[in-house]
């Protein structure tokens, strides 16, 4: 009898400590990411170059789609992910969207998407977070860190995250030396975004 007595207080203390574990694994879920999904029609990737001679060329990406997993308790758990279509390039004019597109350039037959994968991210202040991770460009892969101005909105019943970047790339370094160095080789990126909870 006292044996049995035994066995189930100690059948008891096990499940006890079975539940502790299980309800101590609650605010880990709870804070773990959040999935949100680009959303186009509030997204804008935009792009300027110089060149000796010529004003400054102003043009944009019409075709893109984004993953972005958020944990804002702990930002370093975060990830992004972002996928351009090369061939949807503009700057206004088609005869020089059609040489953008060409191999001179971007190469949108044998490139036809331009990669960014996050692999790593960290809080600077309230307000931003550095992004670093590997831009792949004519399918050459080298690395990009970004400032990201991120703000939290909630309207009309759903979460709403709002991003602001801006940055520059060396152009040569992914291989596209077409018109250096009357073409500049730098190249600068704005980018402002929206996306929507999934």
């Amino acid at each position: 009898m006292i044996a049995r007595k035994r066995t189930i207080g100690r059948f008891r203390i096990a499940c006890a400590i079975m539940t502790l574990g299980l309800l101590a694994q609650v605010p880990a879920l709870a804070a773990a990411p959040a999935n949100w999904r680009i959303n186009p029609a509030r997204t804008h990737i935009a792009f300027a170059i110089d060149a000796v001679g010529y004003p400054r060329t102003h043009g944009q990406f019409h075709q893109f789609s984004g993953r972005i997993s958020v944990d804002f308790d702990h930002p370093d758990r975060s990830s992004v992910t972002f996928h351009v279509q090369s061939q949807s390039v503009d700057v206004g004019s088609q005869p020089f969207d059609d040489y953008l597109r060409s191999a001179a350039f971007l190469d949108a037959a044998q490139f036809p998407s331009i990669d960014f994968v996050s692999k790593s991210v960290e809080r600077v202040d309230d307000r931003t977070v550095r992004v670093t991770g590997d831009l792949t460009l004519l399918g050459v892969t080298r690395p990009l860190s970004v400032d990201v101005a991120v703000q939290r909105e909630t309207a009309g019943g759903g979460d709403r995250l709002a991003f602001v970047a801006k940055t520059s790339i060396d152009r040569l370094a992914f291989g596209m030396n077409s018109g250096f160095p009357l073409v500049s080789r730098e190249v600068e990126l704005a980018i402002s975004s929206e996306a929507l909870a999934l």
